[in-house]
């Protein structure tokens, strides 16, 4: 299996770091072969704009969705754009690593994302959900946050962490096409102890490692609704 990391996080020397560290080792020994994009490390450039773009559909006004089209179908986009979706397109699980940012991702995540999940080649049309570009690849999340387990669910102080990461597991992921396989967190990473911080790599070698019998999360498929996007009537006595 042919895995991408996609790393988001400013500190080398991190805890989520360490996730990233033993995810390569991990993955590694049990016979993958693993790409690492560091994004900090790289300095990638989270910015979407006309710069990404070295030939223009249209030179005076940026519809940026359809740049990204005409980019990729001419060779013309930028070149760290480019070479993040050679990598992406090579790799059958794209693992993405980082710490929980105000309920979110990192800018510098959410920049690659808008910037190398490109319309055309990853969605388009009604090229989504479980037609999306990137149907036939997995992807998962390592993610650390401050919060403990019990400040999430349906009654507890954040709501549900499902809903939460909904816009990343469902549109993001699951939207391009990906089987999503269950999400890794790593609890109260700050606040814990060096046995406490063991035992969660211990906890995420081990995920890892039974990631490829893992029933992905369930979401619709296009075939539940109509042409128009309405919602299929269900079978069964009027």
């Amino acid at each position: 299996m042919n895995v991408l990391i996609v790393h988001a996080h400013p500190e080398p020397h991190s805890f989520t770091a360490a996730m990233k560290d033993a995810a390569v080792a991990t993955l590694s020994r049990a016979g993958h072969s693993v790409v690492v994009s560091d994004l900090y490390a790289q300095g990638f450039n989270p910015v979407a704009s006309a710069a990404d773009f070295r030939d223009r559909a249209d030179p005076d006004y940026l519809v940026y969705a359809l740049e990204q089209r005409h980019g990729y179908e001419t060779g013309t986009l930028a070149p760290d754009i480019a070479a993040e979706i050679d990598k992406l397109k090579a790799c059958d699980l794209l693992l993405l690593t980082f710490p929980l940012f105000w309920f979110s991702v990192p800018a510098i995540l959410k920049g690659w994302i808008d910037r190398v999940l490109i319309s055309g080649l990853t969605y388009g049309g009604k090229r989504f959900y479980d037609r999306g570009g990137l149907a036939g690849k997995n992807a998962t999340l390592g993610l650390t946050l401050g919060a403990r387990p019990h400040m999430f669910g349906a009654d507890a102080i954040h709501g549900e962490i499902e809903t939460m990461l909904r816009p990343l597991l469902r549109g993001t992921l699951y939207y391009t096409g990906m089987q999503v396989l269950p999400p890794f967190y790593g609890w109260h990473v700050p606040y814990v102890g060096h046995a406490a911080r063991s035992q969660i790599l211990e906890d995420w070698r081990r995920h890892l490692l039974h990631l490829e019998g893992a029933t992905p999360l369930a979401f619709p498929r296009l075939s539940d609704f109509d042409e128009r996007l309405y919602p299929k009537p269900r079978g069964g006595a009027g």
